[in-house]
C-alpha cells in the first residue's frame, strides 16, 4: 500500500533498517538539503566542503527538544531524518542532527564514523553521566577530524583535528582535546576557563546504540531533555542564539549579549519562527514546551 511505512514500536523505520541489513541506504536528497543550509558550493569530500557545510548547517538548522517535550517519537533513520530536517524544516538533538549529517557525508563520499559520548557540561567530576551523545570522526587525507553539529549552544562550526593539548579556533569560540581520567576530553574555553563539553574513548556508535540512547535521551523522565526547553542556533557573526527553559539568551563568546523572558506559548512560538526559522505548525500545541520551561 502506498504511503504506508511500518515502524516497530521503539521507533525503528522496519523498512530502512531492511535497507541497511542488506546493504543498502535510504539516498539524502543533497539538493533539497543545500537549499535547506543555503549552501552554494559543491560536495566534495574535502576539509573545506566539511567546513563550509557545517558552518552553514548549524547556522541554519537549529538544535531543539520539541518533540521529546510533546511527546513525539524521535526517529533516526534517514528517511525520516530527510523528512524532519529537510522537508519539514525542524531540527533536532545529537542523535537526529548527527545522525543526519552522518549520512550525508557518507553518501558525498567522506569517511566517517559515528562515535559515542558521554556529556560533561556542567556537571560535577565525581557524576558519571550517561553514553548519550553522537558526533562524528571523519578521516581526510589520513588526518582525523571531529565534527559536531548536534551538542546544542556548544555545537561546533567547523571541524576540529584530532589532536592533543592544540588550542583551536573556531568562528565560535575555542576548542582544544586534552587525555584525562583513561579517557579524551572535548573542552571549551569560557568566561571561567577550559572546560569539558563531553568525554569519549573512540568508542564507535552504530545505529542500534543510537537507537537505544535516543530512546532513553527522549523517554526518561531522569534526561534533561523531558525536564527542559532546549532550542539553540549559531549566527554567521559569531554569536549564537539560544533558548534554556523560559530564557532566551544572544551571546557573543563567553558574553551575554542580551537576555528576555518568554511569558507564554505564543511568545514561545514567535521566538521559534522569527529568530531560529523553525517551522512549527500552528496545529502542534507549545503548551507542553512552554511548561516545561517554566516548571
Amino acid at each position: 500500500m502506498q504511503g504506508f511505512r511500518l515502524r516497530s514500536r521503539v521507533g525503528v523505520d522496519v523498512a530502512s533498517l531492511s535497507c541497511r541489513l542488506n546493504g543498502m541506504s535510504d539516498p539524502i536528497d543533497l539538493d533539497a538539503y543545500r537549499q535547506r543550509i543555503g549552501y552554494g558550493g559543491a560536495f566534495r569530500p574535502d576539509l573545506e566542503t566539511l567546513r563550509a557545510l557545517m558552518n552553514a548547517h548549524v547556522c541554519s538548522v537549529p538544535f531543539e527538544n520539541l518533540d521529546v517535550l510533546m511527546g513525539k517519537p524521535i526517529l533516526l533513520d534517514a528517511v525520516s531524518l530527510q523528512d524532519k530536517i529537510v522537508n519539514r524544516r525542524r531540527g533536532g538533538y545529537c542523535f537526529e542532527q548527527n545522525g543526519f549529517l552522518l549520512e550525508v557525508l557518507q553518501q558525498i563520499g567522506f569517511e566517517v564514523t559515528p562515535l559515542a559520548a558521554r556529556v560533561r557540561i556542567g556537571v560535577p567530576e565525581d557524576v558519571i553521566t550517561p553514553l548519550t551523545h553522537l558526533f562524528l570522526q571523519v578521516k581526510i587525507d589520513g588526518v582525523l577530524w571531529l565534527a559536531d553539529v548536534g551538542v546544542g549552544s556548544m555545537s561546533l562550526t567547523t571541524p576540529i583535528l584530532f589532536d592533543l593539548d592544540v588550542v583551536q579556533d573556531t568562528p565560535h569560540d575555542q576548542r582544544r582535546i586534552v587525555a584525562k581520567n583513561g579517557r579524551f576530553a572535548h573542552q571549551i574555553f569560557g568566561s571561567e576557563g577550559w572546560s569539558d563539553v563531553y568525554q569519549f574513548t573512540k568508542e564507535s556508535m552504530p545505529l542500534i546504540d543510537r537507537e537505544v540512547g535516543s530512546w532513553w535521551t527522549s523517554t526518561s523522565p531522569k534526561g534533561m531533555f523531558k525536564q527542559n526547553l532546549v532550542v539553540a542556533r549559531a549566527e554567521s557573526d559569531g554569536s549564537r542564539f539560544a533558548i534554556f527553559n523560559d530564557r532566551f539568551i544572544h551571546r557573543k563568546g563567553p558574553d551575554v549579549l542580551s537576555e528576555t523572558e518568554i511569558n507564554s506559548a505564543e511568545d514561545l512560538r514567535e521566538v521559534l519562527e522569527g529568530l531560529f526559522g523553525l517551522e512549527v505548525g500552528e496545529e502542534e500545541s507549545l503548551e507542553a514546551c512552554f511548561v516545561a520551561g517554566n516548571a
